[in-house]
């Protein structure tokens, strides 16, 4: 085989590996959230206050948390592509089921159960790509993927919103769980055999090792409380923004209120670009910029105009998504040892951010309204701000070191 001829096959395998972790960023993203747009249904159905019916997109992303860990340890050692697969299989069935739950505590059953089910995903795509992506294409593979989860955190809340006008919850949960089906045959049939991976021990002792280096290095620890802060904020303001915009002064109908979901695709296009830019830029530039940006969209969606809120949250989307995806690409760039140890951990804290958080700030909400929950926010994204300031004196004197370092290199390394 020429080298023209490997250079084709390896890059027709980089593209069905970024398509297909596309389509797991759409089912998957699409099952996790989907209750989150069915939120005020769910109180009005079951008689419960938001912060009891917000447990729906708790559970879920808590026990995905939990899940993270394990199932990524099992990865490292049956294969990334299989765990992949029948995490989205399992979940797909679950989200079936779910529609036909004839009480709350049997769809928060479901759902916490689908939590667990889902973990394998995103629990494994961020190693994947590291380990089957070349360093030059890795930024752009994982603004794609990240693309496809905004996307697909999309299509999870716009389409029961939707439905809600025709018919029940339950025939909105039936909708996008169809959908979600859909897109995780596309995946299994898409996704390539992994190329890069090595199989690795999964005992306790390997995997507290494993789990052990990232938490003493001190940029990734604070990636993770990054994702932790910053993802806790993003669920926030989606997870109460509903019952927000359908009672006064806006009583909007749910498929209208619904619709500020489309703001999504700022995230999607955010997501994208900022991988492109981090490898271009410098990752702690596009991060810095990220953050302020989701700070002012916070700002802006406090006063009580349609059109400057649609305006904030576009912003805070768009920010959010940005630093997620320079975010990822950092950890597997900075992971010392096991990228799939180091990668769970960073969405440990991601998930059970959107879990603790995601669920306390409905006090906030309940006793400030929207100002308390802007406030609870804000207040996370200035402690974001001080973790990006952490990260650029980091990176300053990683690369001062690498610097002083390069005369006694090899030539080869």
């Amino acid at each position: 085989m020429t080298s023209t001829d490997t250079r084709s096959t390896g890059t027709s395998h980089e593209r069905r590996i970024t398509t297909a972790l596309f389509a797991a960023g759409l089912t998957t993203f699409a099952s996790m959230y989907s209750a989150q747009a069915l939120l005020p249904s769910l109180s009005a159905a079951f008689g419960v206050d938001p912060a009891q019916a917000a447990l729906a997109v708790s559970l879920t992303t808590g026990l995905l948390a939990l899940a993270i860990v394990p199932v990524s340890a099992l990865s490292s050692r049956i294969g990334r592509t299989k765990v992949m697969t029948w995490s989205a299989v399992v979940s797909a069935v679950i989200g079936l089921l779910l529609p036909l739950s004839p009480s709350l505590e049997v769809l928060l059953t479901g759902r916490a159960l689908q939590g667990i089910t889902l973990a394998g995903v995103p629990a494994v795509a961020m190693a994947y790509l590291a380990e089957e992506i070349g360093a030059d294409g890795l930024g752009a593979a994982m603004g794609v993927y990240v693309a496809g989860t905004s996307i697909g955190g999309l299509a999870g809340r716009l389409i029961p919103a939707f439905a809600l006008d025709l018919a029940s919850w339950r025939w909105a949960e039936a909708t996008i769980a169809v959908a979600a089906a859909g897109c995780t045959v596309w995946f299994v049939r898409g996704l390539p055999p992994s190329r890069g991976f090595v199989a690795r021990p999964a005992g306790i002792r390997t995997v507290l090792g494993d789990l052990g280096t990232p938490l003493r290095h001190g940029g990734l620890l604070a990636l993770f409380g990054l994702a932790f802060v910053l993802m806790g904020g993003f669920v926030s303001i989606y997870n109460f923004l509903g019952y927000r915009l359908t009672r006064a002064p806006f009583e909007l109908p749910a498929a209208v209120a619904g619709s500020v979901f489309l703001l999504y695709l700022a995230g999607t296009l955010a997501s994208a670009a900022a991988g492109r830019w981090a490898d271009r830029f410098g990752k702690h530039r596009v991060l810095t910029v990220s953050v302020t940006l989701m700070g002012v969209g916070v700002l802006v969606t406090i006063p009580d105009q349609l059109i400057v809120i649609i305006l904030g949250i576009s912003l805070c989307t768009a920010g959010f998504f940005g630093a997620h995806a320079v975010a990822s690409t950092w950890v597997g760039a900075m992971a010392p040892g096991n990228r799939g140890a180091t990668s769970s951990l960073y969405l440990f804290t991601y998930y059970l951010g959107s879990a603790i958080i995601g669920s306390a700030a409905g006090i906030a909400y309940a006793k400030g309204g929207w100002d308390g929950l802007a406030a609870c926010v804000g207040a996370l994204v200035a402690v974001a701000a001080v973790l990006v300031w952490y990260l650029t004196i980091h990176a300053g004197r990683s690369s001062n070191a690498g610097v002083a370092s390069q005369p006694c290199a090899s030539p080869t390394a």
